[in-house]
């Protein structure tokens, strides 16, 4: 009987640690997956017209989100790269939530490094007033606006041309079309020909033989920058397919590219052009939460 007793006691006290192990392997799991901390993404460029590498840091998609008091998380890990170009690549600010977390960001960037911007799709969705609003926080911080154009930056004696084209939606804004209207869905041929045009003329920048960087928030364009022989694109927008699975799925569901889009986090290459989709910085705005997804500040070095 007591025999019969020990082994009770002990099955029991195996199932009790089977199942804290379980446990424990699953809050693991799930810490891991949830994991919001900003990460840093690395990529290098092969570039035969530079002969000193220049770094570039890339923030896209940040959403006005929160990293830290002050922006510290996110300004702390961009000055401990050293970037020589600091890249905002659209949606920095957000249609829903203030400014608040944007203009503090750019607030302590300012004057630190020569900045870029491109529009994103949620500065239009803004509104015309909140627009003018955001364009003009830009400008209070020294921060270049490329409306399709371009603009050639020396860096220790390399030259380098930094192409930025306005997010798709710019043409819809325009004609004063509300974002998933009738009349939106109608004009998707129109503004993909507006696009189209607007790349083109910034394209011209490479005629100058300097090593060429275009600046864009949609990754879905992948062919058109391709074909227009742009060497590296850089965008973001796909906020890294919102959920992944390790090594098997990259991202699940991404704007205008749909489920399982092609081009929702990472490095693409394709004849000569290489285009890095940032996963973006966005966090608490989104509506879902990211899996597997960590934030990212993307740095580049082209050498």
């Amino acid at each position: 009987m007591r025999k019969m007793t020990i082994r009770i006691l002990n099955k029991k006290k195996i199932i009790s640690i089977c199942t804290l192990a379980l446990a424990l392997v699953f809050s693991v799991f799930f810490i891991m997956a949830l994991d919001t901390r900003m990460a840093v993404r690395y990529y290098s460029v092969d570039a035969d017209t530079v002969s000193s590498p220049i770094r570039i840091a890339l923030v896209t998609d940040l959403h006005s989100c929160y990293h830290g008091e002050n922006q510290a998380f996110l300004i702390d890990a961009i000055e401990e790269q050293r970037p020589d170009i600091l890249l905002l690549g659209g949606d920095i600010f957000d249609d829903d939530i203030d400014d608040t977390n944007t203009e503090i960001f750019l607030r302590e960037i300012e004057g630190k490094y020569p900045t870029y911007y491109v529009t994103g799709n949620h500065e239009y969705w803004s509104g015309t007033s909140n627009f003018s609003d955001k364009m003009d926080i830009l400008e209070k911080y020294g921060v270049k606006i490329l409306h399709n154009e371009f603009e050639i930056l020396e860096i220790r004696g390399e030259y380098v041309n930094i192409c930025g084209v306005d997010d798709p939606d710019a043409y819809m804004f325009e004609a004063n079309v509300e974002k998933n209207s009738d009349d939106y869905l109608d004009g998707k041929s129109e503004m993909d020909s507006n696009f189209n045009s607007k790349l083109s003329t910034v394209s011209k920048a490479q005629e100058n033989g300097y090593f060429t960087v275009l600046l864009s928030h949609r990754p879905e364009y992948f062919e058109d920058y391709e074909s227009l022989g742009f060497p590296l694109v850089l965008c973001g927008h796909a906020h890294g397919g919102q959920w992944r699975i390790p090594y098997i799925l990259n991202g699940l569901y991404a704007p205008d590219q749909g489920l399982f889009p092609e081009y929702a986090g990472g490095r693409y290459d394709e004849n000569g052009t290489t285009m890095i989709v940032s996963r973006g910085l966005a966090r608490e705005t989104l509506p879902i939460p990211r899996i597997f997804n960590r934030p990212e500040l993307v740095i580049v070095d082209i050498t």
